[in-house]
């Protein structure tokens, strides 16, 4: 079913313009107000809620490159740039969830938890299940394709994520999650706002030791121009093809073979099949090669009338001496000895606009590996974290 949410627009006078702030009013597609949608800035803790007559007024800060998210339980999410919406009086119009079941559920059962759940959890929470714990976790939907090997899950409603580490309780929005279990990609896409509920000196030390290091830091340092200064090291990589991947002709011979057994009790696997499968899974389609090392910002960042943009058509190592941070009495210093991290980042050629948050445009067309990828939920910072916050 096609989903459609509708926007209009309709311009203040021009004297009315006196602050950067997102205003107007929520209803249903049936035309009633909408008390209670929340609306926020996407990863930030700035937000608020419609009132009972479906108004709203939220104070965006300048030059905030962001989207901004209407959520309410049984609507649509409705999502968009801050740029668009700044300065204007809105009627935003949410649909009524009308979402069909298409696919078989996995049931929550022991083995269900073993060889699904807690995937997913490790991969989108992190290991640290006891401190960072999704508080509705029974209203999620797992299916698992047998076939092609992917398991998706799905959130009807929106998830309340306790962090006690770093002191947040995060509203996330799931809105696709998918792991394939061949090609060992995670993918997933949501909106969240953070409200802190905790803020201790142990939780600034977990917080500064999140933020350090991290990609969010990384595009703040491209922001600011101070990647050299902040000791990141990129160098630029590209992908070599395996020889010991197996070709694509191995490939179909393998899925054939699969397909014409599918059912049978045979075990045994012919020599040149049992070949393919223990390459397919043991090997990776494509090796890294360093082309150039220590390359300058400007190979990979563009800065114009005052906007920056983050670039480059193969893919980046991005290498960082991270110096964990200590409490010693009432001050924070960094340790004395250094653990490497090492990320990659594919661009592929997309272009992207970078704020002072360390925000970017279209961050789901960015892929990510690496300590970068090791970012979940557990570590993530809302984008108006300062450090020492």
């Amino acid at each position: 079913m096609k989903k459609t949410v509708f926007l209009f627009l309709m311009l203040l006078p021009l004297y009315l313009l006196t602050a950067q702030t997102v205003r107007g009013s929520v209803v249903s597609d049936k035309g009633g107000f909408l008390p209670g949608v929340n609306i926020y800035i996407d990863g930030t803790k700035t937000g608020t809620v419609s009132k009972e007559d479906g108004s709203f007024s939220l104070s965006v800060p300048a030059g905030n490159l962001g989207s901004v998210v209407f959520q309410k339980e049984e609507y649509e999410t409705f999502t968009s740039p801050v740029s668009d919406l700044i300065n204007k009086n809105l009627k935003v119009v949410l649909t009524k969830t009308h979402e069909i079941e298409e696919i078989k559920l996995v049931p929550y059962t022991a083995e269900a938890y073993k060889n699904y759940i807690k995937y997913f959890l490790d991969t989108f929470i992190g290991s640290d299940h006891q401190n960072v714990k999704i508080k509705n976790q029974n209203t999620l939907k797992f299916s698992f394709d047998k076939e092609n090997k992917i398991l998706r899950v799905k959130a009807p409603k929106t998830l309340i994520i306790e962090n006690k580490n770093l002191g947040y309780e995060i509203k996330y929005n799931l809105i696709t999650y998918s792991a394939d279990f061949n090609t060992r990609m995670i993918n997933y896409i949501g909106t969240s706002f953070f409200q802190e509920t905790k803020n201790t000196d142990k939780i600034k030390l977990n917080r500064m030791n999140a933020y350090d290091g991290s990609m969010l830091h990384f595009f703040r340092s491209i922001y600011e121009n101070k990647i050299s200064e902040d000791k990141f090291v990129v160098n630029h990589l590209i992908k070599v093809p395996n020889p010991k991947y197996p070709t694509e002709e191995e490939l179909k011979t393998l899925k054939d073979f699969q397909a014409m057994t599918k059912g049978s009790r045979t075990l045994k696997f012919p020599d040149d099949i049992l070949d393919i499968a223990q390459r397919k899974n043991s090997q990776k389609p494509y090796a890294l090669a360093i082309v150039k090392t220590l390359i300058p910002d400007s190979d990979y960042v563009k800065r114009e009338n005052g906007q920056v943009f983050f670039s480059f058509k193969d893919m980046l190592q991005v290498n960082y001496q991270k110096y964990f941070y200590e409490q010693k009495g009432k001050q924070f210093i960094k340790s004395e000895y250094p653990v490497t991290l090492t990320s990659y980042l594919h661009p592929e050629g997309e272009t992207f606009e970078v704020s002072k948050e360390g925000n970017i445009t279209t961050p789901d067309l960015l892929t990510n590996e690496g300590d970068f990828s090791k970012n979940k939920i557990e570590n993530m910072l809302p984008l108006d974290y300062q450090l020492g916050d």
